[in-house]
């Protein structure tokens, strides 16, 4: 058995495992997602439980198997999403994320840059940025995980940069306003969405902050983003579905209040 390894993480799921242990799945810093089994978890006097809830992050010590269960032993400097962990609504557009984190990359694989972008979104959803904007920045850059390298910056006929666009399969991105007619089968987003979509794929941490959409914009997002996901990744997680349920109870809760 290798020396205990020290290591940071974010917690991805966990579950119970028979009467008192967990096997809790983590994304890595320095060795990507592995699955962790933790011997008595569930007791009440357990050291490490407050680590291993959803939507925290710490620094773990265990020991690292390359094939089959890892085994975590103890951590500290423990950072959890307080936030998130106290808000339905917070924690199911952070479930989504972690959900896509896990289907985009095979277990074991180092992907640093994965994990701390992973971790950004994470954090500014529990510093109170909007949760759903979050979640579409994450969806437009973690598109090239699946394979799905689109262009998004400029007219593929005649290099345009402005202006109004359409997302193209055939031009495999966005086509100009110009050049519509190229392409009768083009998905005619509405040109805000993807001006937004645009942004997302190139945004600068620094820029996130000042993003204000109306309602009626988000949801052309939304649809332009279900339209991609649905073709072209061909993932159902029960987080999106969850998002999508959670939208309706706030339109039918909102329409309520507004009758009262």
């Amino acid at each position: 058995m290798r020396e205990p390894q020290e290591f940071e993480g974010l917690v991805l799921f966990s579950k119970n495992f028979k009467e008192k242990d967990k096997l809790v799945k983590i994304f890595t810093e320095q060795y990507g997602k592995k699955m962790f089994f933790v011997r008595h978890a569930n007791k009440k006097n357990s050291q490490i439980i407050s680590s291993i809830q959803p939507f925290t992050q710490s620094i773990y010590i265990g020991q690292i198997k390359e094939d089959g269960l890892s085994f975590l032993t103890a951590s500290k400097d423990v950072t959890p999403f307080f936030n998130i962990q106290k808000d339905i609504f917070l924690s199911a557009y952070a479930t989504y994320i972690l959900n896509l984190t896990d289907a985009s990359v095979e277990d074991g694989i180092y992907d640093p840059l994965l994990y701390g972008f992973t971790k950004q979104m994470l954090a500014y959803i529990n510093e109170g940025y909007d949760a759903e904007i979050m979640t579409n920045i994450f969806e437009v850059q973690i598109l090239k995980r699946f394979g799905l390298s689109y262009n998004w910056l400029r007219c593929p006929i005649c290099q345009e940069s402005k202006g109004a666009f359409d997302f193209s399969e055939v031009y495999n991105g966005v086509l100009c306003e110009k050049h519509w007619y190229k392409d009768e089968n083009r998905c005619h987003f509405h040109p805000r969405a993807v001006h937004f979509l645009r942004l997302f794929s190139q945004i600068k941490t620094e820029k996130i902050q000042s993003i204000d959409l109306t309602p009626e914009t988000k949801q052309q997002i939304r649809e332009a983003l279900d339209y991609i996901f649905d073709n072209y990744v061909g993932i159902n997680l029960k987080s999106k579905k969850f998002i999508d349920d959670m939208t309706k109870w706030q339109h039918v809760l909102k329409d309520s209040e507004n009758k009262n």
